[in-house]
């Protein structure tokens, strides 16, 4: 983590970026774990990111019937 960020924080976590989960639409604040691809991230959780995939998948089969 760059050294300006971490100063400017200070435990404040209203200062970090934040984003909308694509699922549930919760409000996710910016992590350490995401700094390099925080642009990717689009759910707020793995369970999240799992259940667009089954979504996903019920909705393709419907389609088909």
């Amino acid at each position: 983590m760059e050294r300006g960020m971490r100063a400017g924080h200070r435990g404040n976590k209203a200062s970090l970026p934040s984003k909308t989960c694509q699922v549930c639409g919760r409000a996710m604040s910016w992590r350490r774990a995401w700094a390099a691809n925080w642009e990717q991230v689009r759910y707020c959780s793995e369970a999240c990111r799992k259940r667009k995939a089954r979504a996903r998948g019920a909705a393709d089969a419907g389609d088909a019937a």
